[in-house]
């Protein structure tokens, strides 16, 4: 093989090229995305004080961060010191953005809520993420047999589900409460993400929308009518943040989120192996590109990595990204990922963030909120056959019962009350079936992905492979994990026989002659 760099020939790969300034400018701008985000998921939506996020939790996301980045540049440096080639490209890493939501939505606000405190919504989150990190490290035997008895519609569909009702709709909402800023930011975005549209200097959309969210905020202050929610003393209030902050041991906090075991594993355990199968998927997408990574070593990293951040009080998960050939192309290769991580440890060590979000209004980055909903709904149509459309809507089903359960509650915790109180036959006269929402919608991520699955096997008429599915949402269903808040023993018994009662129906109908009937067309139209 004929060498390109002259440091490659000596068996000693460049650090730094020409084409790292621009993955760094693409990918750093990326990850500075990502975490305003979930900065103002901490602070607006979880409501927790400033001193936990900016002392404890965002000091311990750049070092898992700055750990990750660093970490695959030395596999990328490694790889091209054994091939003697220039154009490897370190794997992109950082915080899994649609388990950035997640743990949240479905994790950390809904016991923030329950308990009163958002220190115990904290711990639930660390928690969370020490099993899923074990879960990276051991499953790397496993994935592959679980990606291939679950059709793609089932795993895609109930994410789809989690990404319509718990990522998509608050910031929507949001967006038009605030219209000025929201849907010019939205424009900004769905222009280029979705159009195509170059923005000058090949300025990254998302950095565009933020741009033009500040100006228009700050204008709406300068005249007067402020909108965005910044201001002077918000500004100035961000300042009393800056400081170094290292990150502190949170060991203690993160075994007492395990009192909430029941409920995190019915979420931890399917969204685990959801990472098993997205990490492989991307790193194929490397080997595609040229660059052979050992899908071990980064299951094993991302877990370890993960596993470090939350014992020192981070709640958010590592992983690699989607996009390596993207920044490969752009001519990324080892030094891009390190400066990275620099750039992470600078701007969470420092405080820098805290100015970052009085300068920047939240409803600026909803806009790119409402688009990873928008993208990871419409995956789970686009990347399955049509026919399977079906049971992707069946997936989605469990999520909807559960948003509306949480809106429910939350109304009627505002208002100091709850459901038993109100009385459900109350509820009922007046259209809200609350008791069905909270069965349907109990461990709604495993619950979908049974629905799709067995959804998947009838509309394909593998009837045993379906009463197979049934067969283990009955079990699951018995133990909690689906149609339950939490893991514990017959917890809905009579939902559990309902499922056997499916099984054994499937199974039934698969001893019977083949069928040539024809499956109906998706198009025709519905009975009246």
């Amino acid at each position: 093989m004929a060498m390109t760099d002259t440091a490659a020939s000596r068996g000693q790969p460049a650090l730094w090229t020409p084409g790292d300034w621009n993955a760094f400018f693409g990918f750093g701008t990326n990850i500075l995305v990502n975490m305003l985000v979930l900065t103002g998921l901490l602070r607006f939506v979880l409501k927790m004080p400033d001193s936990l996020v900016f002392g404890r939790i965002l000091p311990a996301l750049g070092l898992m961060m700055a750990l990750s980045t660093m970490y695959y540049a030395y596999l990328a440096w490694k790889l091209a010191k054994e091939t003697g080639r220039s154009d490897v490209c370190a794997l992109p890493s950082g915080v899994s953005v649609p388990h950035m939501f997640i743990v949240t939505f479905v994790i950390m606000l809904p016991i923030s809520i329950s308990t009163g405190d958002p220190i115990k919504g904290w711990e639930a989150g660390l928690a969370w993420v020490f099993i899923q990190s074990i879960i990276l490290m051991a499953g790397g035997f496993i994935a592959p047999y679980i990606r291939k008895v679950t059709p793609r519609a089932a795993l895609l569909g109930t994410l789809a589900g989690v990404s319509i009702a718990f990522i998509s709709m608050r910031p929507a909402m949001e967006m038009y409460m605030t219209p000025i800023i929201g849907l010019t930011c939205f424009a900004i975005i769905m222009l280029s993400w979705f159009g195509g549209f170059r923005y000058p200097r090949g300025i990254p959309a998302g950095l565009v929308a933020i741009a033009a969210g500040m100006l228009i905020a700050w204008a709406s202050v300068l005249i007067g009518q402020p909108i965005g929610g910044v201001g002077f003393d918000k500004l100035g209030q961000a300042f009393s943040s800056f400081g170094f902050s290292l990150p502190i041991p949170a060991i203690g906090h993160t075994f007492s989120g395990f009192q909430f075991l029941g409920i995190i594993l019915v979420t931890a355990i399917p969204f685990g192996i959801y990472d098993l199968v997205e990490a492989m998927d991307n790193v194929e997408s490397a080997e595609a590109a040229g660059d052979h990574y050992p899908t071990t070593k980064v299951l094993s990293a991302d877990g370890v990595v993960s596993m470090v951040g939350c014992l020192m009080g981070n709640p958010f998960i590592n992983a690699v990204y989607i996009g390596h050939p993207g920044w490969k192309a752009m001519g990324g290769r080892i030094g891009y990922s390190a400066l990275t991580g620099v750039m992470v440890l600078v701007l969470a060590w420092f405080g820098i963030i805290a100015l970052l979000t009085a300068l920047i209004p939240v409803v600026a980055i909803a806009p790119i909120l409402l688009y990873i909903g928008m993208l990871i709904g419409a995956q789970a149509f686009q990347t399955t056959p049509s026919s399977h459309a079906p049971a992707v809507v069946l997936a989605l089903t469990p999520h909807l019962a559960a948003w509306a359960k949480v809106l429910i509650d939350g109304a009627l915790g505002a208002a100091g009350t709850n459901a038993a109180a109100v009385g459900l036959d109350k509820m009922a006269q007046v259209g809200v079936l609350y008791h069905g929402l909270e069965i349907m919608g109990g461990g709604a991520i495993i619950t979908g992905l049974v629905l799709g699955a067995i959804g998947v096997f009838v509309i394909e008429k593998k009837f045993v492979e379906a009463a197979m599915f049934s067969a283990a949402g009955a079990v699951l269903t018995f133990f909690g994990f689906m149609h339950g808040e939490a893991v514990g023993f017959a917890k809905s018994p009579a939902v559990a026989v309902a499922y056997l009662m499916v099984a054994g129906l499937l199974y039934a109908a698969s001893r019977q002659p083949a069928t040539s009937e024809e499956k109906p067309k998706l198009a025709a139209q519905p009975a009246e």
